[in-house]
């Protein structure tokens, strides 16, 4: 722009100059300025039209702690070459850099380049819009052409190995079956039915077959082993943030630095209690899928999301989703939570209930809900390590006497060592 200014400068005083004093050559001298600028912005023009963007991500589901990859091109339509192209792209992914600066662009030819971001956090992230900037041989003019498509990108929260976590006993004596058809495989067959499509081979009962002249598949039920549901506060009044922003710089920073200067380095969660909820919540998950229990989630942030118990890979899908994009913006305390949504919950349920709330009421109301026949589990995020007024003591000891199995899990922890120790369970009635 100082150079334009400049330029402009100039062509006025050669103008002023031919017309005080007539010379030839001060006419001359304006006419070759005003042919200069009117060439330089033709060219800076030029430079981000005929182009063909394209942007290529692999998957559209990341998780903290994991790359994600992206393969962006740009193709030269024109019969012009560019001699320079600046990529601004505007993606809102923490970490994700993927602006790059072309140089002598040939007609026809492309250029392409691959960027791999490693995710820092969860959510649901926009990938795009993107800038295209050029301008002339002489520096007079920039130009930008904005290409508004967008993609979306979810994020999943980060979740953490563990070795174990008190698993629900079942109340039901002497093992009995428990009368609910499933369509998964278990140790208890209920009877057999005629074959239909997606029937898998294994599920074909063949002494039957053969006997009937027709496919005959068996059918299961649940075996006695309680559900599982997990209860995530988000009261937005029980949450801490322990300087969730100066994190976000040393990441920036550490990402800054050159790749060989990088040291490998474990994943390290945002300092504030919804951060350490959600992993928790999400890892536990993992946990009780991956041993083929039935689970459930429930969380009322600035919207009730409630995930029905179910299993397998798809059900974790589904939970990781709703975490994902899940903050702390809850209005209803989690002892209205608990009153409102265990109504619901039958006998011998599971309930594993994840809270930073120093409030020693809900700790009362889950003593009730334990003895009126639910199993209850508390993983306590202490609010004072992450500077929050008050500590997670009382409610914690309000557990141990009702002898609930409680975990507390502090800043700094790490929740693979903290909720992989063996508790005293006690023995179901």
């Amino acid at each position: 722009m100082t150079r334009l200014r400049t330029v402009l400068a100039l062509g006025f005083l050669c103008l002023v100059g031919a017309l005080v004093s007539g010379r030839e050559v001060f006419y001359q001298l304006t006419y070759a300025i005003v042919v200069v600028l009117l060439l330089a912005l033709f060219w800076a023009w030029t430079g981000v039209g005929w182009l063909r963007f394209s942007r290529q991500t692999r998957i559209r589901r990341a998780q903290v702690g994991r790359p994600l990859d992206e393969r962006l091109a740009v193709r030269n339509t024109g019969r012009l070459p560019k001699l320079w192209l600046e990529v601004d792209d505007r993606s809102n992914l923490p970490g994700h850099h993927a602006g790059f600066v072309i140089s002598n662009l040939a007609a026809g030819s492309d250029r392409g380049w691959t960027v791999r971001t490693t995710c820092q956090e969860r959510g649901r992230f926009t990938l795009g819009p993107v800038v295209l900037t050029s301008g002339d041989p002489f520096g007079l003019y920039r130009v930008s052409r904005k290409i508004p498509a967008t993609s979306t990108v979810v994020v999943y929260p980060a979740m953490v190995d563990l070795r174990m976590f008190p698993l629900p006993v079942g109340r039901l004596p002497g093992g009995d079956a428990l009368r609910r058809r499933t369509h998964y495989i278990t140790t208890n067959a209920s009877g057999v039915r005629d074959y239909a499509p997606g029937d898998g081979l294994n599920r074909i009962h063949w002494p039957s077959t053969a006997k009937r002249d027709r496919m005959i598949v068996k059918e299961f039920e649940l075996d006695p082993l309680s559900d599982v549901w997990i209860v995530v506060d988000m009261h937005r009044a029980v949450h801490h943030d322990a300087g969730v922003q100066e994190w976000r710089k040393q990441i920036q920073e550490i990402d800054n630095l050159p790749p060989w200067s990088r040291k490998p380095r474990r994943i390290e969660l945002p300092p504030s209690t919804e951060e350490y909820a959600v992993t928790t919540a999400a890892s536990i998950a993992q946990y009780f899928l991956r041993h083929d229990r039935a689970l459930g989630l429930v969380a009322v942030g600035h919207r009730r999301e409630v995930i029905q118990a179910d299993r397998g890979e798809r059900q974790l899908n589904k939970i990781l989703e709703t975490l994902a994009v899940l903050h702390a913006q809850g209005d209803f305390s989690l002892r209205e939570v608990l009153a409102a949504e265990a109504m619901g919950l039958s006998r011998g349920t599971t309930l594993i209930i994840v809270s930073s709330s120093p409030d020693i009421r809900y700790a009362i109301a889950a003593r009730h809900l334990d003895r009126s026949g639910l199993s209850v589990v508390a993983v306590l995020i202490d609010p004072q390590s992450f500077g929050g007024p008050h500590g997670i003591g009382e409610v914690a000891a309000q557990f141990t006497l009702a002898a609930i199995p409680n975990y507390v899990v502090r800043k700094g922890d790490l929740l693979e060592e903290v909720l992989g120790k063996a508790v005293a369970l006690r023995r179901a009635v």
